[in-house]
């Protein structure tokens, strides 16, 4: 007769045996040098139920067989807490996963592939996956370490791989999204169904890098040029994935050009020239024609004596609306000289007082503007690029018709 009303009754039976203080024949040593507990067990018990165990059963037996001397192993990478409950399913064949910390239940899922108990080790995943989708989605990192860490823990590989191919912005804002591996990360950046605009993409990849560095400043005022070194070097795997080209002018002024230490040379050269003729797709285009009311504020015989604050306010509307209209190099250059022509602007004169009355966001913007269109100057990329940076840091915005 065979009937599963006995089963409890046995379970039972086996759990009072962990309680034995007579027959027991193995001391197992758990724990690592702070924290050590000594148990007491059955070598018939776990030999049967986990093929480690009985790896190493047979070495220490074989050892001892002539000696006389109890048997004593030693796991020094599981905690006596975790131990405690494993030893509770190895007897009995319970565990009583609803009344633990999603947390012990990864540890004891950990423990359990060192012993080898793979019928633990698939109702484990299977429990989480079931129960703990949630907390598992919000502690990404850990489960995703976790579970390529062992070829045994398939179920969970699974699920990291489908969270990330279904909801991969929802890793950015994971609790543990600052301990993700560097693979993991450029994984998520790269993928198709990502959600998130670039600039946030790049937000959280800055978050990231800073967060390797705990030396680092959150403050860019503060950066050395060893800081600066630094979190290229954490981040230099990263940039080739970040669409950069996809931002509005003024996300990258305001938020990637502070950065451009970290960007290979040739990349913000390029993203420079491109922001500086692109149109911002995300705001209202400027008219064609520029304010009649601007117009007749710039006076027609310009002098030294002449309010150079208004005039450099009206060349600052002028060239934005020159970055929503033309897209060429040389002909933004162009059309800013023709502008300085025909409202009979001294260019010269312009660029000496720029060059001594750097008080204005607007005017720091625009002494950057003429280095680095090489407008009554040489030209200096490296001036222009550090007058943008000053000038976005002090809260430059450029302006746009709503």
């Amino acid at each position: 007769m065979y009937d599963d009303k006995f089963l409890p009754k046995l379970s039972q039976n086996l759990l009072e045996i962990l309680k034995d203080n007579e027959f027991y024949d193995i001391t197992i040593e758990v724990g690592n040098d702070h924290y050590i507990k000594i148990f007491r067990a059955h070598m018939v018990i776990l030999n049967y139920r986990s093929s480690y165990l009985r790896r190493i059963l047979s070495t220490e037996v074989n050892k001892n067989k002539n000696d006389g001397i109890l048997t004593h192993i030693k796991l020094p990478n599981i905690s006596p807490e975790i131990f405690q409950m494993i030893l509770r399913y190895i007897y009995g064949g319970r565990l009583s996963l609803e009344e633990y910390d999603t947390s012990d239940i990864i540890k004891i899922l950990i423990a359990s592939s060192e012993l080898n108990l793979q019928e633990l080790i698939t109702n484990l995943q299977s429990f989480l996956i079931e129960n703990k989708k949630n907390w598992m989605e919000q502690n990404f990192n850990l489960i995703y370490k976790t579970s390529f860490d062992d070829n045994c823990f398939l179920k969970l590989q699974n699920f990291c791989i489908e969270f990330m191919f279904k909801d991969p912005e929802k890793i950015f804002y994971s609790i543990d999204f600052d301990l993700l591996s560097e693979n993991c990360l450029i994984s998520l950046i790269q993928h198709d169904n990502i959600k998130m605009n670039v600039i946030q993409v790049w937000e959280h990849v800055l978050k990231w890098g800073i967060a390797q560095n705990p030396e680092l400043s959150s403050d860019l005022s503060n950066y050395s040029k060893d800081d600066f070194t630094t979190l290229k070097n954490t981040l230099q795997r990263f940039i080739p994935f970040i669409d950069f080209f996809n931002l509005t002018s003024i996300e990258y002024l305001d938020k990637v050009y502070p950065y451009k230490k970290i960007i290979p040379k040739d990349l913000h050269e390029s993203l420079f020239k491109y922001f500086m003729g692109k149109p911002n797709n995300n705001q209202s285009n400027m008219t064609k024609e520029v304010d009649s009311m601007a117009i007749s504020s710039i006076q027609k015989n310009l002098s030294i004596e002449k309010d150079f604050n208004i005039i450099v306010d009206e060349i600052h509307e002028f060239i934005y609306k020159l970055m929503n209209e033309v897209f060429e190099y040389k002909s933004v250059k162009q059309k800013v000289i023709e502008y300085f022509n025909d409202h009979n602007i001294n260019s010269q004169e312009t660029y000496n007082w720029l060059l001594n009355n750097q008080i204005s966001t607007n005017s720091i913007f625009l002494l950057g503007y003429f280095n680095y269109y090489r407008i009554v100057t040489c030209g200096n990329n490296e001036k222009a690029f550090n007058l943008f940076i000053s000038a976005s840091e002090k809260g430059h915005i450029l302006p746009y018709k709503k």
